[in-house]
């Protein structure tokens, strides 16, 4: 009996019961409406508890479709993962508008600034003659610069200062993330001012918040419109429109003299191949109120550094909604001065598990030029033994493999200008020189690599490319997208 009185006194101490009780002298008014809040709050819980496992399920039953993007550096990756935004997260391409404006002044200026440094050069080796090794090289022979040429270069000595303020905006004090370490295509030195480096190229880390760097805060973010223009601070002095807009005319005056031309072609330097090239269009993207296009932003260049992921939602038909993921692991940092097929394999493989499909960049445009890690190595050479690396790696023995020759518009301007794709490729031998000839070799050599080298058979899957043209590369990544969606449901054999 002592026990049991015991055992209740204990239960009536209770803290959670005293807690859960009814209020003493409820009434029977409040006891009804205690019930029922009671009730609701059990409703809402079993709710939410019906939600969780609902997407513990769909989780289950729906696999996250993983797509990586691998290819040397300037293959265009960053330009197709843009093509992905575009396409499927347009809303984001209006928010960024202002920062990329900003990237295509730099572009701008790196351009103009490294026709300057190849005017300085040309001003050193067209004075008096001074005494040279008996073993050196020839001098190339330029054209002689005139006094015009040389007050458009003290005219367009501004543009330092544009590009100084540019990068301080893109690389916060105290970053670690800026480098700017390529050799300079003019003097083939490395730069050694990182603020002034005129035809090096600025890597930001794509940890970096650096597209908000130059977004106009806006006192409201619940507006149902949204013009791009409103994101630019168009009146802020210290905008580098300002400057490259007062500079505009001399700019399209260098850009298109008839010397400069010539002195670049001494060079071999053809600026309209590389990535982020504007000077075509210089008008429209130093005007006062300029806005990046959809187009611009595709060829627009920064590179960046680290993982860049874009995570989108895609639904194919009457199917569930499949939750994408694409990746883009280029540019890594450790491996840009010592890359080889092996290390960067090294770096990549931590990203081979659970791929669904891989997308490899060749660049086709890359036979008649070599690396800016390595001088010595072809480009197009190092992309075939990359791919070769790539396909016979067993981790990927189940993975699908798509390839991209790429910067096929660069290639076929190369082809008709007269440069010899067999001078670079020498098993090419006398075939013709046109694009469907060179074209076919290429992917006839990828397809042997690839049907020798896969571990297992698999299906060879080649689209010739050029990523910065919009409608071809959404029609591409659209058969992508269905291949990928098709061997799912091979895999899981709903098909």
């Amino acid at each position: 009996m002592r026990s049991r009185r015991q055992s209740i006194i204990t239960e009536d101490d209770d803290p959670l019961t005293i807690a859960m009780a009814p209020p003493p002298n409820e009434t029977e008014a409040e006891r009804q409406e205690r019930l029922d809040a009671e009730k609701e709050a059990q409703k809402r819980s079993d709710a939410i508890d019906e939600e969780l496992n609902r997407q513990r399920l769909a989780e289950k039953r729906v696999k996250c479709v993983r797509v990586l993007l691998l290819g040397q550096s300037e293959s265009g990756k960053s330009t197709t993962l843009k093509n992905f935004q575009l396409f499927h997260s347009s809303k984001a391409f209006r928010t960024e508008r202002a920062s990329w404006r900003a990237v295509v002044q730099l572009n701008v200026v790196r351009s103009i600034r490294t026709i300057l440094e190849l005017m300085s050069e040309v001003q050193a080796a067209t004075a008096p003659p001074q005494p040279r090794p008996t073993n050196a090289a020839p001098a190339p022979s330029y054209p002689k610069l005139t006094p015009e040429h040389l007050k458009l270069k003290m005219r367009l000595s501004p543009l330092q200062q544009v590009e100084e303020a540019l990068l301080r905006r893109l690389t916060p004090v105290g970053s670690a993330d800026f480098e700017a370490t390529r050799l300079s295509p003019v003097t083939n030195l490395p730069y050694s001012n990182r603020l002034t480096v005129t035809g090096g190229e600025v890597a930001v880390n794509s940890s970096t918040p650096w597209k908000t760097a130059f977004t106009r805060l806006m006192a409201s973010t619940t507006r149902t419109s949204f013009d791009s223009a409103q994101e630019i601070d168009f009146d802020d002095p210290k905008d580098p429109g300002v400057i490259l807009n007062a500079c505009a005319e001399d700019m399209i005056r260098l850009w298109n003299d008839s010397t400069i031309k010539e002195i670049l072609n001494v060079r071999n330097l053809r600026l309209e191949d590389l990535a982020g090239f504007f000077l075509d269009s210089l008008s429209r993207v130093t005007s006062p109120r300029y806005v990046p296009t959809d187009d611009d932003i595709l060829r627009a260049r920064l590179k960046t550094l680290g993982v860049s992921e874009h995570r989108f939602s895609l639904k194919a038909g009457n199917m569930m909604s499949h939750d994408w993921r694409v990746f883009d692991v280029g540019g890594a940092r450790s491996l840009r001065q010592t890359r080889t097929p092996i290390n960067l394999l090294a770096a990549w493989a931590p990203y081979f598990d659970n791929m669904d499909a891989i997308i490899f960049l060749a660049p086709m445009s890359g036979f008649d030029q070599v690396l800016d890690e390595d001088p010595m190595v072809n480009r197009l050479e190092d992309s075939i033994l990359l791919w070769k690396s790539i396909v016979s790696n067993p981790l990927l023995k189940a993975t699908e493999i798509v390839l991209f020759l790429n910067k096929i518009d660069i290639f076929k301007a190369k082809l008709a200008d007269g440069v010899q794709f067999g001078k670079y490729v020498v098993s090419y031998g006398n075939r013709p020189n046109d694009f469907d000839s060179a074209s076919r070799y290429l992917m006839k050599k990828f397809a042997g690599i690839h049907k020798s080298a896969s571990p297992q058979p698999r299906t060879f899957y080649c689209h010739l490319t050029a990523v910065t043209d919009v409608k071809s590369t959404h029609t591409i990544l659209n058969n992508v997208k269905d291949m990928v969606l098709r061997q799912n449901l091979v895999d899981g054999n709903l098909l």
